[in-house]
């Protein structure tokens, strides 16, 4: 355990002691068990396997200065996850299930939560598998939900730095009826082509246009888009985002802050008022953008002269961190400390 170098983890999976997990037969769930074993046992027509029935979160607890473990903003990760069933048929993990299970897997790995000034998190990932066998394309009778946890540290390598994305017109993420608003396994299946493409080509992530006619801002990879401009903060509405809890979390802190908050369309052309960008969510807070490229236009739109992010940006980051670790008064109710 004291091999464990804090300050350099990387985005990944580390093992640790224990994941939680509950049952779902006989229309009911079962009591929450700890299991030591990082694997599952599948029967091979489940219909996880073949119907994509399947399903995750992301979320975080933090250890404060204080030594106080942080968990944010679990209950809507729970719901989130309830938008998910609905979307794709899978039984309902009720709010109070989800709650003790994410505490449970916190509890039971709480040696793994890093220190405070090591700039990494636990991260905390419940799933939901249809396990039913099944060949017909219909929905599972049984389901497993469960969480892991696993320390980790910046999801992009260059941490709150500005980094270049990039419009590829030729890939969509989601289709704009489609499951792009849940949090599914395909949406992101479907980026990984284009996210691979993009790094290839020294990008960090696809800033991906609407499917439907290629006119407005989506999504930015596996986060949430915004833009700053006129102390305004800009993000998109569609019918085929992901509903970030941290772009949630951000439009309130910009109108405690003084901002005005817009959710609406973005047509891309507005890249180019914008005096800065970034993309937002669980894993990285807060990416702020250097440049976009709109490769098929050959267009390229600025946001950071200097390689630094915006004063807007870092205001917004650094409140969102000082709540999640504590420093600062949590007004809204986000936090659950684990006692």
């Amino acid at each position: 355990m004291n091999t464990i170098d804090w300050s350099n983890l990387s985005f990944g999976y580390m093992k640790t002691d224990c994941n939680v997990r509950s049952y779902y037969r006989d229309g009911k769930w079962s009591e929450p068990e700890t299991e030591t074993s990082e694997y599952l046992t599948l029967h091979m027509a489940a219909t996880c396997l073949h119907y994509g029935q399947e399903a995750f979160e992301g979320l975080k607890a933090f250890r404060g200065k204080d030594g106080k473990i942080r968990i944010f903003r679990m209950r809507e990760n729970a719901l989130r996850l309830q938008s998910s069933c609905r979307g794709i048929m899978m039984a309902d993990v009720p709010t109070e299930l989800f709650e003790r299970m994410v505490l449970l897997a916190v509890e039971k790995n709480r040696r793994f939560v890093p220190p405070c000034e090591s700039g990494a998190s636990l991260y905390i990932r419940p799933l939901l598998i249809g396990t039913g066998a099944q060949v017909g394309v219909k929905q599972s009778k049984e389901y497993t939900f469960l969480i892991f946890v696993t320390p980790t540290g910046p999801y992009f390598k260059e941490g709150f730095k500005p980094t270049p994305m990039v419009i590829m017109r030729e890939y969509d993420r989601a289709a704009p009826l489609g499951t792009g608003t849940i949090k599914v396994g395909g949406n992101y299946a479907a980026s990984l082509r284009s996210g691979e493409k993009a790094h290839e080509m020294g990008y960090s992530a696809v800033l991906y246009l609407d499917a439907k006619e290629k006119k407005y801002i989506d999504e930015c990879g596996p986060a949430n888009f915004f833009g700053i401009r006129d102390n305004t903060y800009i993000t998109p509405r569609s019918e085929s985002i992901l509903p970030s809890i941290t772009n949630k979390s951000l439009m309130q802190l910009a109108e405690e802050i003084g901002l005005t908050v817009e959710r609406r369309p973005i047509p891309v052309e507005e890249l180019a008022t914008f005096e800065e960008a970034g993309a937002c969510g669980t894993a990285a807070v807060i990416s702020p953008i250097l440049r976009i490229d709109d490769l098929s236009e050959n267009k390229s739109y600025e946001f950071s002269k200097d390689g630094k992010a915006g004063p807007v940006s870092e205001k917004l980051y650094h409140k969102l961190r000082a709540i999640q670790y504590g420093d600062e008064p949590d007004k809204y109710g986000w936090i659950t400390v684990v006692e």
